[in-house]
């Protein structure tokens, strides 16, 4: 029992700093200017990050067949050369010379291996805890949310970020994005492992300890985001503070430990001998207990149904799920992508700042609705993911016609909601793929769905893109400013969000039906 918390704290610290992209935001704009970019190929290099997601099937498929520690590190190995070759580039000031056509094959090397660090963890989840499958998904998956906010952090106490010129920051976070996923991936990867026993128990006691370590975490981030916040408290005590709080969650697989160790000293003393662990026993009541059954305080539950990736990819429930996480999910990190952009147009000079808020309330998007499904699925009344899915889009709907509004006021509050949202639909949809086509091939079946990611960054991107070079053309500089800039995009983006809510209620009924 201890290893299986353990694993899970391991992927707690993968997820902590898994997404590099996300950080893409506080340096785009310095990258823009120093490279000559247009706005459209600035976004281009944002959908380029999410293209490494058309080849996540790879990571699923090697997952299957490679020890998940080689997956780690291959993955890892990968977002070095991504980002190593870029931030060479840089820091012999040769960034003038670096062709943008190489540029945007090795963003799409980095995005890749962000999903190789993402299927080992969402492996781990999924076959460690099945009963709980939900719960450790959205636990793991929810500090991936504070990526941005733990980069940030890092670079406000190591390169003091206030005093960086343009090429300074550029070069801290591809450094950081290029070493960080590296030696946390090589800390991590003994504790990453399946592991088989046998049985299977509800383990509320050890969730609800690392729920509440996980709220605090988040409240902490986001007061610390706030920048009037940051002005009084020193980024050094800021980064402790929060290397604390991802250390905390240590505490269940030690107190796990002890208990077995007296547990064991116990059984010892009153037998005379060890008792044998659940997990190396083969059978149960004369008979070899089934793999794809888990048993339930004394009630055997039928594992998901398999579906294989040919088969899947043929059914209408999932191109409506598709659909689904595109008009949502997949909306929301265009929002984000292009949030350097968005506060630069409407003359905010705290952009970090924004991408770090962004950060700290997608942290609880993906945190809330997991416990939200852990109580109700054992209530009375039940909320299935599909009509939890629903209910996050309809703020962030509203979050988007929201920001035709010029004030900062509803920039801070909108990307609030659509960090919680985005959030929320991210983790939401990690269990409703295995609850819909099952957890055997997870790997591949949800690599294969969030294809759907850069294909609506490349659209949403690009759109939004040709809009902004239509109104900066306008001014007759090629730069725009003002709420205009992004105007158009918005009321499109929102339109899409309110389609996507009811592709998920057809969903719903669909799934309800079956």
């Amino acid at each position: 029992m201890a290893h299986q918390w353990l694993s899970l704290v391991g992927t707690i610290w993968l997820q902590s700093i898994s997404a590099t992209n996300s950080n893409f935001p506080s340096y785009s704009s310095q990258l823009k200017q120093l490279l000559s970019l247009s706005q459209l190929q600035l976004n281009n290099l944002a959908f380029a990050s999410d293209a490494g997601k058309l080849f996540g099937f790879i990571s699923g498929m090697a997952a299957v067949y490679l020890p998940l520690w080689l997956v780690l590190l291959i993955g890892s190995s990968i977002g070095f050369i991504g980002y190593g070759v870029q931030y060479l580039f840089l820091v012999t000031n040769q960034v003038s010379s670096l062709p943008y056509t190489l540029l945007f094959l090795l963003t799409i090397l980095a995005g890749n291996s962000i999903c190789w660090i993402n299927t080992v963890c969402y492996v781990i989840a999924i076959q460690n805890f099945p009963l709980d499958r939900q719960l450790a998904v959205g636990l793991s998956t929810s500090y991936q949310g504070l990526s941005a906010k733990i980069y940030s952090d890092v670079v406000d106490v190591v390169f003091k970020s206030s005093s960086l010129t343009s090429i300074q920051t550029a070069r801290s976070y591809l450094l950081l994005n290029c070493i960080l996923p590296l030696l946390v991936c090589l800390i991590a990867s003994p504790f990453i492992r399946v592991i088989t026993t046998g049985r299977s128990k509800r383990l509320s006691r050890g969730f609800l300890v690392i729920f509440t370590i996980t709220l605090f975490t988040g409240t902490y981030a986001v007061i610390t985001s706030i920048e009037s916040r940051k002005r009084i408290c020193p980024p050094l005590v800021i980064l402790v503070g929060m290397c604390v709080f991802l250390v905390a969650p240590l505490v269940v697989p030690l107190v796990e430990k002890l208990r077995e160790n007296m547990e064991n000293k116990c059984l010892i003393r009153s037998y005379g001998k060890r008792v044998f662990d659940e997990s190396s026993m083969k059978e149960e009541n004369g008979g070899v207990v089934n793999e794809h059954y888990v048993k339930d305080e004394g009630v055997l539950v039928c594992d998901d149904e398999e579906v294989e990736a040919r088969v899947m990819v043929k059914r209408l429930n999932f191109w409506l799920y598709f659909f689904v996480y595109m008009f949502g999910g997949t909306v929301g990190m265009v929002y984000l992508n292009n949030l350097g952009q968005i506060s630069e147009s409407r003359g905010n000079s705290s952009t970090s700042s924004l991408v770090s808020l962004a950060s700290s309330f997608g942290f609880f998007g993906r945190l809330f609705p997991c416990l939200l499904d852990y109580h109700l699925s054992r209530g009375k009344y039940k909320v299935s993911r599909l009509a939890l899915i629903a209910l996050m889009m309809v703020p962030m709907t509203g979050a988007f016609f929201l920001l035709l509004n010029s004030s900062n006021l509803c920039l801070h509050i909108s990307t609030a909601i659509i960090g919680i949202c985005t959030g929320a639909v991210t983790s939401i949809s990690v269990s409703t793929t295995a609850e819909l086509f099952g957890a055997k091939n997870f790997g591949v079946n949800h690599n294969i769905l969030v294809a759907n990611i850069p294909i609506g960054s490349f659209l949403f991107g690009d759109m939004a893109a040709f809009f902004y070079r239509q109104q900066g053309i306008a001014n007759g500089n090629g730069k725009c400013m003002g709420v205009k800039c992004y105007q158009t995009s918005f009321v499109i983006w929102g339109s899409l969000c309110f389609l996507g809510t009811f592709l998920a209620v057809i969903l719903h009924s669909r799934s309800k039906k079956t």
